[in-house]
């Protein structure tokens, strides 16, 4: 993440205030020691050991959203998908781990390099060499390396995870496999890397907080080029028709979303990269508030757009909410998160008909709350604050989005000219549990997939 910047709030003392807070924690944040036990007899290793707590638990919570992710996909598309949809999460947040571990980590953070592309080594890079500095403030934030992997790693599967809800239903399950491994591998840190390590849009001072565009972005613009490649659901466009297949179970979705808006709590609290009082807290209030906004303005439109009170839609206002307040959180204001919150409700309501209309199927609306969304918060870091200008945040936006829209559009295309990327019709009918995993998540229930029922009858 971005190193911590002063909070931005009306009133110089305010201001003051902060920096005088944050004094002990930038004057020895490069101090060497020689040993970890002089490092433990020093007065600064009570405040290390709360702020590396305090990251662990950020990124326990972090993890628990995976679980959320889980649910909400789920639950929001066809209960004859739903064992596909979780088996397509456990493998990500598993091969996430495991190459953020081999090789990511050490490609997002390599150290000294050109600014846009380097590879500081394979495995975590602990320097055997000079093992304390790892493990003490030397290494440059308030962590121990193990905790800084750990945390950037739950990131790192997230983006593949957004790509799963917007292909669920129709996409082979090798060629997702393969395909989130690559992204999660190679496109995910390598972009990342231009920002949060210190790379050539860190230097022209774009911001990105916790990842609107960096993360959310991501995983959006790869769902879409995705999408474009493997078409829409057999039902889902039939006679010139936009037919609403409905998922199988709200209340686990809900579930899901606020399994998501507790770790987000961790996904942007933790991003402040210690347990500083004022700017944790801070960062809470910006969160919570920008994910209230963002459902109440979710059902407003909806009702006033669809003239009905949509639950699912209030559900990816809350998401939407949480992803656009995500870039900025610890430099937009209270009130000014609202407002973030508010109009990302607004743009995801009319983000998911909009791509209805372009005939685009996203089961989820994955690509209108993780993409659109994400675009919109990280632009809303230039309007609603001083930390960074609009070209700066329009170019970092275009340059991540173009990057890896293009990288998936490539990669989905070579996967889908060399072994397919499409189940078979009977499959999809079927439902991609029995055709794929031999059991239905439900096996004492028959499921029904009445939008078939009903275009096959109107098709004969």
């Amino acid at each position: 993440m971005n190193s911590l910047i002063s909070l931005t709030k009306t009133g110089k003392s305010l201001a003051v205030f902060s920096v005088l807070l944050l004094f002990p924690v930038f004057s020895f944040a490069n101090e060497a020691y020689d040993s970890m036990e002089a490092f433990r007899s020093s007065a600064e290793y009570a405040i290390f050991v709360i702020d590396n707590l305090w990251i662990l638990l950020a990124a326990a919570m972090v993890f628990i959203m995976h679980l959320g992710f889980a649910t909400v996909e789920s639950g929001m598309t066809q209960g004859k998908n739903s064992i596909n949809v979780i088996y397509k999460n456990i493998f990500i947040l598993c091969t996430g781990i495991l190459t953020y571990a081999v090789i990511g980590f050490q490609l997002m953070y390599p150290g000294d390099f050109n600014g846009f592309l380097g590879l500081g080594g394979l495995g975590i890079g602990v320097d055997t060499a000079d093992p304390v500095g790892m493990f003490t403030p030397a290494y440059g934030e308030q962590m121990t390396i193990y905790s800084d992997f750990i945390f950037q790693a739950m990131f790192a599967a997230t983006a593949a995870t957004i790509v799963s809800g917007a292909v669920t239903g129709r996409v082979k399950l090798s060629a997702f496999m393969l395909f989130g491994g690559l992204l999660v591998a190679f496109c995910y840190p390598i972009t990342g890397s231009w920002v949060w390590g210190g790379g050539w849009l860190d230097g022209l001072g774009f911001y990105d907080f916790a990842g609107s565009t960096l993360v959310h972005g991501v995983g959006g613009a790869a769902g879409l080029a995705c999408v474009i490649i493997l078409g829409p659901r057999m039902a889902k466009f039939f006679n010139g028709e936009t037919r609403n297949i409905p998922g199988h179970s709200v209340p686990l979705a809900t579930v899901g979303v606020f399994l998501l808006w507790f770790g987000w709590f961790g996904f942007n609290g933790g991003s402040v990269l210690s347990a500083d009082p004022v700017e944790v807290s801070y960062v809470f209030v910006t969160t919570a508030i920008s994910a209230a906004a963002g459902a109440l303005f979710a059902m407003l439109t909806a009702r006033i757009v669809l003239k009905k009170l949509d639950a699912e839609m209030a559900l990816n206002g809350i998401l939407a909410g949480l992803v656009g307040i995500t870039a900025g959180a610890d430099v937009i204001t209270p009130v000014m998160a609202a407002f973030t919150g508010a109009i990302a409700g607004a743009i995801v309501v009319g983000s998911i008909l909009m791509f209805d209309k372009l005939r685009i199927d996203d089961p989820v609306g994955a690509i209108s709350v993780h993409g659109v969304c994400g675009i919109w918060g990280t632009l809303a870091v230039a309007l609603f604050s001083p930390a960074a200008t609009f070209g700066v945040q329009l170019l970092g936006v275009a340059a991540i989005f173009g990057t890896t829209f293009v990288f998936s559009l490539a990669t989905f295309s070579a996967i889908k000219a060399v072994m397919g990327v499409r189940v078979s019709e009977d499959y999809e009918k079927r439902g991609l549990d029995l055709s794929e995993h031999g059991v239905g998540a439900y096996p004492n229930f028959t499921m029904l997939d009445d939008s078939f029922v009903t275009a096959e009858s109107e098709a004969t």
